[in-house]
């Protein structure tokens, strides 16, 4: 969710990040140019990515990273798929072991080509995982698969700790904003995840920033309450570049505004809301997880 920006106008003051470790930015490009795996913090331009890597963390992106869709927020390069390598949930295990994570994120980009829409992969790639780190958190950020239940049950049986699907938006940019998917098919994705059950927590997240109203937001909460949402992340939307094809900020949302709609959220009561300017899908996710287990 949500992309950098070119960075040719300042940014607000409370975008300023501590200057990232080199020797920690350097290991993980190493490790990543080693494996040739993909981030979605390299593919969406991520404003956190030296934080993150700094600390250690990195959420990885599967089933290459070309996009079949080509949504107006999004940084990720839209192509046809690519072949899916039976390498990769193995190579993405050996990372985290080799990281020491103890919890995980992994995303992918849309495969709409694909018969299953890659949730095999994602099944993969998480069993893989539990063989070699079996104590290490899994949090898996899917694309809706085309509202395939089938897909969504694949992905499911293999029992991450949060399964979550980003509505991105609210309602009425839904369509101007994203394609090939729609508001209503993403609710009935949450819908069904929490549906299943199997004790997964189910998250999704939002962009403000994009000429949405405060009402636009509050409705948003609500439709993802009634989902079944026990996580929610709100951040500020940055446009990936000035090109006609992405879609450009409206406007800067101020810190208060922010806490404003997480008190929102949680009187409606969803779990746990992280909203912020540089708040993230995958951006510290194991606080959400931590939080919500705490409960």
């Amino acid at each position: 969710m949500g992309c950098s920006c070119g960075k040719k106008e300042p940014l607000p003051e409370w975008f300023r990040q501590a200057v990232p470790e080199p020797l920690a930015m350097e290991r993980m490009r190493s490790l990543l140019a080693e494996t040739g795996l993909k981030t979605v913090c390299q593919g969406a331009h991520c404003p956190n990515t030296g934080e993150c890597w700094s600390r250690g963390l990195a959420t990885f992106m599967i089933l290459g990273d070309k996009c079949t869709r080509a949504c107006r927020f999004c940084a990720v390069e839209q192509g046809a798929g690519q072949e899916v390598s039976c390498e990769e949930p193995l190579l993405v295990a050996e990372a985290v072991r080799r990281l020491g994570l103890k919890y995980v994120v992994i995303t992918s980009v849309t495969r709409d080509d694909l018969p299953d829409g890659g949730a095999e992969q994602f099944n993969r790639t998480v069993r893989a995982i539990r063989a070699v780190a079996p104590e290490c958190g899994v949090e898996l950020l899917i694309p809706d698969f085309s509202g395939d239940e089938v897909a969504l049950d694949i992905v499911l049986e293999s029992g991450p700790q949060v399964l979550g699907h980003n509505i991105e938006t609210v309602r009425r940019l839904s369509a101007q904003l994203r394609s090939n998917s729609g508001h209503d098919r993403s609710l009935a994705v949450l819908r069904r995840i929490r549906a299943l059950g199997r004790g997964v927590l189910v998250k999704s997240g939002f962009m403000v920033g994009l000429g949405e109203t405060a009402a636009e937001i509050f409705a948003t909460l609500q439709e993802l309450k009634s989902a079944g949402c026990d996580i929610v992340t709100i951040g500020q939307y940055l446009s990936p570049s000035k090109a006609e094809r992405h879609f450009p900020v409206a406007r800067f949302v101020e810190p208060g505004e922010f806490a404003l709609y997480r008190e929102a959220g949680l009187k409606l009561g969803i779990r746990y809301i992280a909203s912020g300017a540089l708040v993230r899908s995958s951006y510290m996710a194991e606080e959400g997880f931590k939080g919500c287990c705490a409960q």
